[in-house]
């Protein structure tokens, strides 16, 4: 039994020699934990200048851009939202306007079509009067003509029957005296 309890004896104590070390801290090991500490924090200093800090800038950056990006697409998209109403109020008077346009063109082809009639009813009134006055013109013409015609074939017939009784003065007598009775009348129709 003493063998075993040698050894448990021994086993107990080399169990507290390491209770002992865990906690029981020496010199050496509290130097070394405070360098330790003081490398971890100088290293902690170091990487938040030279690593964190300009993260943490790149960061801010890129948030202020993505706000910056924000507030502009909310303009555009205001200003799209504004300019979609006013197309959609222009699209909408473009209608009255059309139906406006289509009613003054057709005014402007009936006054147009009123217009193009009665110059060619005045137009075809003034051929009408120039026709007509053209042939009272060709009329008195032919009569004139007609005229001049019986006159001389009659004085023809006249002289010759004449010719053989009559001398020329006495001739024009009766020739003037035939035309004062059959008058101007006679003659124009």
């Amino acid at each position: 039994m003493d063998g075993i309890l040698s050894d448990k004896v021994v086993v107990l104590l080399s169990e507290e020699n390491i209770w002992k070390r865990i906690f029981g801290l020496d010199a050496q090991t509290l130097f070394d934990t405070c360098i330790t500490l003081a490398a971890m924090l100088v290293l902690f200093m170091l990487l938040s200048y030279f690593l964190f800090n300009p993260a943490r800038n790149l960061i801010n950056k890129r948030k202020e851009l993505i706000e910056n990006q924000m507030r502009e697409a909310e303009n555009q998209k205001k200003e799209a939202d504004a300019y979609k109403a006013e197309y959609d109020s222009k699209l909408k008077n473009v209608a009255a306007e059309a139906g406006e346009l289509m009613d003054k063109a057709k005014n402007r082809a009936r006054k147009q079509e009123s217009e193009i009639i009665s110059e060619a009813k005045e137009e075809a009134g003034r051929i009408v009067k120039r026709a007509e006055k053209e042939a009272a013109l060709e009329k008195s013409k032919a009569v004139d003509g007609m005229k001049q015609e019986i006159i001389s074939v009659a004085s023809l017939m006249a002289q010759k029957v004449v010719s053989e009784t009559m001398d020329e003065s006495k001739q024009n007598e009766l020739l003037e005296a035939a035309l004062k009775e059959m008058g101007e009348d006679t003659w124009q129709n």
